[in-house]
């Protein structure tokens, strides 16, 4: 038991300090890009916006509008006992843009994007297209992360923005069901509860959870060996590990958050 347990503690050194590696690798590449625009390649950049932010808006709407419902229905029956009804926006505005909306959003993108990466890199790993890259002279990292990387740190951002509104509205339509409290109304109360820099919070957490869905997801699948199995194993990881991350990453904020006063 203690044999298996020095392992895996090994082995879990060893992914963090390759993870830290591949980190530092796609750091060194993104400062090449920045310095050396010409060799920014927008046509990936815009077709990953496409497939990981426009094509994700119905599943983060819907899912956001739906966690919106949820949050209003559960608190509507504590309020009522009170006679808090309006503070249903507070309940509301607060949880959904600072928490839920950026939260829920970077684990369904996780899900759906994260995955795709690891599984499109690893397939490529084990039909050995990225050691012909490497053969060519083509650098991996700037066709396949570096694209991935800038346009889910510009596409996660808005879809929070868009989780924020629809978030908000389905709460607005449960508390006017249940608490009898008016659009016009809860939209005073929501202006007055949710301040800019509650909302900044939350959307400020969307591109450092961007950076770990795309890292952890692309690291994942450079590091696919063998054949099928080990795509599904390594697409597996990828998002499981990218969800841990991220909602460590969440904890992290809070705690930094309240320490601020934010």
């Amino acid at each position: 038991m203690l044999e298996r347990l020095g392992q895996r503690v090994s082995n879990a050194l060893v992914n963090t300090c390759a993870l830290l590696g591949f980190l530092g690798e796609s750091a060194v590449a993104l400062a090449g890009w920045l310095t050396h625009p010409a060799r920014i390649r927008w046509r990936p950049i815009v077709f990953n916006l496409r497939s990981s932010g426009f094509d994700a808006l119905p599943i983060v709407g819907t899912l956001s509008f739906l966690l919106g419902i949820v949050v209003a229905y559960q608190g509507a029956d504590q309020l009522r006992q009170y006679g808090a009804n309006i503070f249903v926006a507070d309940l509301v505005g607060l949880s959904m843009l600072r928490e839920f909306a950026p939260l829920m959003t970077a684990i369904i993108i996780a899900g759906r994007s994260g995955s795709a990466y690891a599984a499109q890199i690893g397939t490529m790993a084990v039909t050995q297209e990225i050691d012909a890259m490497r053969t060519i002279g083509m650098a991996p990292l700037e066709m396949l992360v570096l694209p991935k990387l800038l346009a889910l740190v510009v596409a996660l951002p808005l879809l929070t923005v868009f989780a924020d509104i629809l978030g908000v509205a389905g709460g607005m339509l449960m508390a006017q069901a249940r608490l009898g409290v008016g659009f016009g109304e809860f939209l005073e109360r929501f202006s007055k509860a949710v301040s800019v820099t509650s909302y900044l919070v939350g959307i400020g957490k969307a591109p450092v959870f961007a950076a770990i869905i795309v890292l952890v997801g692309c690291f994942q699948g450079f590091r696919t060996r063998g054949g099928a199995d080990s795509v599904g194993q390594q697409t597996t990881r990828a998002v499981v590990q990218s969800i841990f991350l991220v909602i460590v990453a969440d904890a992290l904020f809070s705690v930094a958050f309240s320490v601020l006063d934010l």
